[in-house]
C-alpha cells in the first residue's frame, strides 16, 4: 500500500483530512513570527514618534507664539496685510518641509462702499504622492477673531502667555494650534525619516470667520485637480465636551436674516411727533416676539415639523456622553438652563433648531439718552439649521410668516425680510470606518475611548466638502471645552496641543489600514 504524498488529501467516512508536513508547521511559525517583530517594529515606530514631539514640545510652543503675534483678523480690513503676512508665513512653513505648496488666489472682495479688496490667498499643500496609499486632506483656517486688551483679556491677545499650562492668546485654539499639530504631525515623521503611512494635503484659509469668501468657488475649480485623488478629509476646528477626548459627527446649519422696517423719511423727535406716528421700532419688537416662546418653542409654522425625529440609538449616545450641566451652567453664568435633563440639554443644543435674536440695527445704543424715534431698524436674527431642514424652505416660511404677522398690524410701515446666510447642517456616519480609525488613535494615545458629539454652531465648509468632491469627512477636534472661543482669554492647553499632535500622528497610521473599498 503506497503513503499518500505531501499535502495529499485522504478520505475517510463522513470527513476530510489534509495532511500538513511538519515543514509547513514550520513555515507558519516562522510567519508568525516574522508578522510579531513587524507589529512590535510598528508599536515602536510611535512610541519613537511620540517622544519626539515630547522632546520638541517647546519648539511647538514657540511656532505658535509666532503665530499668534500676528493679528490676522479677517473682519478688519485694516488688518489685511497682516493677514496676508499670515497666509505666507504658513505657506513658507510648509515649503521648508519640503511640501509641494500653492498660494491659490482667489479672488477680491467687495466692501460695503463698494471697493473691492485682495482676499488672503488660500494655501495649499501635499506630502506624499504614492498612489498606493490613501491621500488625506487636512483643512485649517488661520484668521482670527477680533481682540483687544481692553475689551477684558487678562493678557495681550496677540502674546501667547503661558499660565499653569495654559496658552492663552487670540487663535490659539481656533485654529492656530490645530493647524499647526497637524502641521508638526508630518513634519516628525520627516524627522525621523519615517515614511508617511498615507499622502497628506492641506487646505488653509483666512477667511473662515467671516464666512470662508472664495472657498467655495476654489473647492469647486479644483475638485478634478487638487481635490482628484484626496480620500478622505479631516477638519479640525472643533473642540471636545468635557475632559474627555471626543469625535465630532454633526454640526448645524444657519440660516441668517435681516428684518428691516422703515416709515418716515428721516429720524424724529419723540417729544414732538411722539403718539402721531406708527413708529418702525415698535413694529419690528412686535413680529420678533412672535418668533418663539420663552420656553424655546419655534413658532413658524412649518420648522418644527421638517425636524427628523430623535431615534433610540441617538438617545442612547446622548446618554453615555461625558457631561456635566451643573459645570456648563456655572461656566455660562446662568441661574437656570432651559431643561435639567443631560439627554435633552445636548439634543437641543446640537440637534434641534433654535432661534436667536441678535441685535437691532439703527436703534440708539449708545451711552447716555436720546430721545429718537428711528425711521429705519433692522432686526438681525438666526434660526440654527439640522436634518432634515431645507435653508431655501425655511427662507420662504420665515419670509411668509412675518409678513402675515405684520400685515395683522395693519401698519403704513414697510417691512423687508431677507436672509443673508442659508447654510445646511452637516451631518456624518459613525459606523465609517474613518470613525472606527479615530476611535482607535484615541484609545492609543489616552487610553480612552472617546465620545462621540455634535456642534450646534455651524462650519459650513464641512458640507461644501462633502457636497462637492463626494468624499467622507470627520471632524477631529483637540481644542479643550473650556478654550473660550471667540471670547476673552481664549486658550490652548498645552496638554491638548502636544497630545493632539501625538493623535494626528496615531491617526495618519491607523487611516491607512482602511480598505482601499472605504469612500
Amino acid at each position: 500500500m503506497s503513503l499518500p504524498q505531501h499535502g495529499a488529501t485522504v478520505r475517510l467516512p463522513g470527513e476530510i483530512v489534509t495532511l500538513t508536513s511538519s515543514m509547513e508547521k514550520m513555515n507558519l511559525a516562522i510567519m508568525s513570527s516574522i508578522l510579531l517583530v513587524i507589529s512590535a517594529a510598528h508599536a515602536f515606530q510611535y512610541s519613537e514618534l511620540a517622544q519626539y514631539v515630547d522632546s520638541h514640545q517647546e519648539e511647538y510652543v514657540e511656532a505658535l507664539r509666532d503665530w499668534v503675534a500676528i493679528e490676522s483678523d479677517s473682519s478688519n480690513v485694516l488688518k489685511r496685510p497682516d493677514l496676508h503676512r499670515m497666509m505666507e508665513m504658513t505657506a513658507e512653513k510648509l515649503r521648508l518641509m519640503g511640501g509641494t505648496v500653492e498660494l491659490v488666489d482667489i479672488g477680491e472682495q467687495e466692501l460695503p462702499d463698494g471697493q473691492t479688496l485682495a482676499l488672503p490667498k488660500v494655501v495649499t499643500a501635499q506630502f506624499g504622492t504614492d498612489p498606493n496609499k490613501h491621500t488625506v486632506c487636512v483643512y485649517g483656517h488661520v484668521d482670527v477673531q477680533p481682540a483687544k486688551l481692553e475689551d477684558g483679556w487678562a493678557t495681550d491677545p496677540y502674546n501667547l502667555t503661558d499660565i499653569n499650562g495654559n496658552l492663552y492668546g487670540r487663535g490659539a485654539s481656533d485654529n492656530k494650534a490645530p493647524v499647526l499639530a497637524w502641521i508638526h504631525a508630518v513634519g516628525a515623521y520627516q524627522a525621523l525619516n519615517m515614511e508617511l503611512p498615507v499622502n497628506v494635503k492641506f487646505v488653509i484659509e483666512g477667511m473662515e470667520e467671516t464666512g470662508s469668501n472664495g472657498l467655495d468657488a476654489m473647492i469647486l475649480a479644483q475638485r478634478d485637480t487638487f481635490f482628484s485623488d484626496v480620500d478622505y478629509i479631516i477638519v479640525s476646528d472643533c473642540g471636545w465636551l468635557s475632559r474627555r477626548p471626543a469625535l465630532t459627527y454633526g454640526t448645524r446649519g444657519n440660516c441668517y436674516f435681516f428684518a428691516e422696517v422703515e416709515g418716515p423719511k428721516q429720524d424724529l423727535h419723540s417729544g414732538v411727533y411722539g403718539g402721531t406716528v406708527i413708529e418702525p421700532m415698535t413694529d419690528l419688537i412686535g413680529i420678533l416676539d412672535t418668533l418663539i416662546n420663552p420656553s424655546g418653542k419655534i413658532l413658524i409654522p412649518g420648522i418644527r415639523e421638517a425636524v427628523a425625529p430623535l431615534s433610540d440609538e441617538e438617545w442612547r449616545m446622548y446618554q453615555d456622553i461625558e457631561f456635566d450641566i451643573e459645570n456648563y451652567r456655572n461656566k455660562i453664568g446662568v441661574g437656570q438652563l432651559m431643561y435639567t435633563n443631560k439627554v435633552d440639554l445636548l439634543a437641543h443644543m446640537w440637534r434641534y433648531p433654535t432661534v436667536s435674536i441678535h441685535g437691532i440695527e439703527g436703534a440708539f445704543s449708545d451711552p447716555g439718552t436720546k430721545t429718537v424715534i428711528p425711521a429705519k431698524v433692522t432686526a438681525k436674527f438666526s434660526i440654527r439649521q439640522v436634518p432634515d431642514m431645507d435653508p431655501a424652505m425655511v427662507k420662504k416660511q420665515v419670509t411668509d410668516y412675518l409678513q402675515s404677522v405684520f400685515a395683522k398690524r395693519k401698519s403704513p410701515n414697510r417691512l423687508k425680510v431677507t436672509m443673508v446666510i442659508g447654510a445646511k447642517p452637516w451631518l456624518a456616519n459613525t459606523q465609517h470606518p474613518l470613525y472606527e480609525a479615530g476611535k482607535a488613535a484615541v484609545k492609543r494615545v489616552f487610553d480612552l475611548d472617546p465620545d462621540l458629539i455634535r456642534e450646534g454652531g455651524t462650519i459650513p465648509i464641512a458640507r461644501t466638502f462633502q457636497d462637492v468632491t463626494g468624499k467622507s469627512l470627520i471632524m477631529m477636534p483637540i481644542g479643550g471645552f473650556d478654550d473660550g472661543l471667540h471670547s476673552q482669554n481664549e486658550k490652548m492647553s498645552r496638554y491638548n496641543y502636544i497630545e493632539g499632535t501625538k493623535l494626528f500622528i496615531a491617526y495618519l497610521n491607523e487611516v491607512s489600514k482602511i480598505a482601499r473599498t472605504s469612500v
